[in-house]
């Protein structure tokens, strides 16, 4: 236990860095430290190189500044420049270094200022971004094709007083370095410029001033009437299926209710969802499977609604490299104590006695398939020499983390959730043997169902998904937490009651089979989202290359499974309580 204390303050205190925002603070005169990070194709953005891999000017002996492990993930690889800069002081047309290019690395850089790469530099935890070179192309007669590369780079650094708040590069002034019919080597010198400007933005706005200059376009500005129009749809839609459902089912109960009674018993007998009350709590095959799944959900609700909640509260700084992928790497380890607790907890309600093989199954059911999605994509980073593929400290440290932390807290959370687990206190009892389900319509198949349950709650986040991919798969900045909070919340609403219909119709079909059911019609909302993100990539990116292609749908898929194991967790729970419910009310011999 001593061990596992340390090793995770340690890991902790390692990602602290991520959380917070950094706060340097200079002198006239003191040194501002220039780093180098990444470059790649604008149009891919998982695929980044370092910057030194292109013919560029480069120290001798290159040092890399120490990272957090969100950073890695970022797939930043920071290194110092050859930049001096100086608080406060300008600087003209300084020489950073004189390059001799072979032909073989001209061509590398116009290959790479063909395929639009930018570059990304790293000023006081302020990145700062531009292109590599200059393209222009004429389709006109006679055709064009000139490249050119940025050989000299004007640095504007804004500051308020002892603080640095915007930093960005600009080639306004500047004529390109023809790399055009290049036959010989060719010797060319870079220089840079350095000027101060004063700003009446305080260090606390600077959020907002690097979100409102970035150099990627911005787009997520101008959706609030969509999400109105969404979240009024969906108002309602839950409306509709609360009162149209309350008065059906009060219509049943009341029905149900007078035949016990005797009015009508010889002319009218038992129909609907009241005949297979003795049916309807028969637990269903594969429960381990089944607890784990709702186990697995649990962890991902309190994993997402953590981030979002700690967003919103300000506990780290969103703009910073690195910062949400720290927070959840460390949510996602603390958390798995709860996928432990309940699978292992409604497993023993349900009777279940291999509590081992259980959390085992919990464990893996997330882990194992994230694995081995990831060693693909690491493997296609690691050849092409991408920085997003992670160094083998990195990878070493996320198996120790999850052997050392997140396996335990299942464990634990296993044993806990074992030794608290009650009877399931089902209200009806259940008979031996089974009653035979009546064929059912078209309708009312689960194919329907998923397509029904799964379409609704997509409908509900369609708006705000689209924000989500152009920010996880393109160049843009979300800060919309608060309605991010919403939409989340709405998709969860609708997803209970859209389950909730959806069990009613299957019980009234005289349908007792609604456990593995309930958790299919909503999940299939995970289904819905993979297809969305393959429209994404095909109608509404420019992404293209193996490397892109590969992370893209890996992890794509990897988001549908999610939000499969939250909203069938959800729907599963709905339905749960909502049988529950109409079986009490329900007089029965």
């Amino acid at each position: 236990m001593y061990v596992l204390h340390s090793f995770t303050v340690l890991f902790v205190w390692s990602m602290v860095p991520s959380l917070i925002t950094g706060d340097n603070r200079y002198k006239q005169g003191d040194t501002v430290m220039l780093y180098v990070n990444k470059v790649g194709p604008y149009h891919n953005p998982q695929e980044t190189y370092h910057y030194y891999q292109l013919p560029v000017c480069a120290p001798t002996q290159v040092r890399h500044k120490s990272l957090t492990l969100g950073e890695v993930l970022d797939g930043d690889r920071m290194a110092e420049s050859m930049y001096k800069i100086s608080f406060r002081l300008n600087i003209e047309r300084e020489a950073l270094c004189e390059l001799k290019l072979s032909v073989s690395q001209v061509e590398e850089l116009r290959k790479a200022i063909e395929e639009l790469y930018y570059f990304e530099f790293v000023l006081d935890d302020i990145p700062i971004r531009g292109f590599v070179g200059y393209m222009e192309e004429s389709g006109f007669l006679p055709h064009t094709h000139k490249i050119g590369l940025w050989s000299h780079l004007d640095i504007n650094i804004e500051y308020n007083e002892d603080r640095i708040i915007f930093a960005n590069v600009s080639v306004r002034d500047v004529k390109p370095f023809s790399l055009d019919d290049v036959r010989e080597p060719l010797s060319l010198t870079h220089t840079y410029s350095v000027r101060w400007f004063p700003t009446s933005v305080t260090y606390e706005r600077r959020g907002d001033r690097l979100r409102d200059s970035s150099f990627f376009p911005k787009s997520l500005e101008i959706h609030w009437l969509s999400i109105i129009n969404s979240m009024v749809l969906v108002f309602l839609l839950l409306g509709f299926v609360v009162i149209i459902l309350m008065r059906v089912l009060k219509s049943d109960l009341a029905r149900y209710n007078l035949d016990e009674e005797g009015t009508d018993d010889m002319e009218q007998g038992d129909n609907g969802w009241k005949i297979i009350h003795t049916d309807v709590f028969r637990f269903p095959p594969y429960r381990s499977l089944l607890c784990a799944v709702l186990g697995v959900g649990s962890q991902f609700l309190a994993l997402g609604t953590g981030i979002i909640v700690m967003v919103l509260l300000g506990m780290f700084n969103v703009h910073r490299h690195g910062a949400i992928n720290s927070a959840a790497i460390l949510l996602y380890a603390l958390t798995c104590c709860i996928s432990g607790y309940v699978s292992s907890n409604f497993y023993r309600q349900m009777g279940g006695d291999r509590w081992v093989w259980n959390i085992v199954l919990t464990t893996s059911l997330f882990s194992a398939p994230f694995f081995f999605t990831w060693s693909v994509v690491n493997s296609v980073h690691w050849a092409n020499g991408s920085t997003q593929a992670l160094p083998a400290t990195t990878i070493l440290l996320l198996i120790t983390v999850w052997l050392l932390v997140g396996f335990p807290l299942t464990v634990i959370g296993g044993i806990f959730g074992k030794n608290s687990a009650g009877n399931f206190e089902a209200p009806c009892r259940t008979k031996n043997i089974a009653r035979e389900i009546p064929s059912q319509p078209w309708y009312k198949s689960a194919p329907v169902h998923m397509a029904i349950g799964g379409f609704l709650p997509f409908s509900a986040i369609s708006v705000e998904l689209y924000y989500i991919f152009a920010t996880v798969w393109g160049r843009e900045q979300y800060t919309l937490y608060g309605i991010l909070f919403i939409v989340f919340a709405i998709l969860l609403s609708v997803g209970a009651c859209i389950s909730v219909a959806l069990t009613y119709f299957q019980l009234s079909g005289e349908d007792y089979r609604w456990w593995w059911r309930s958790i299919m019609s909503t999940g299939s909302t995970g289904a819905f989202i993979f297809l969305y993100s393959v429209f994404y990539y095909w109608r509404r990116s420019n992404m293209s290359g193996v490397v892109q292609t590969v992370e893209f749908f890996g992890y794509s898929f990897l988001t549908a499974y999610v939000f499969f194991l939250m909203l069938g967790t959800v729907s599963f729970v709905a339905s749960l309580r909502f049988i529950r419910y109409i079986y009490v009310n329900l007089k029965m011999d």
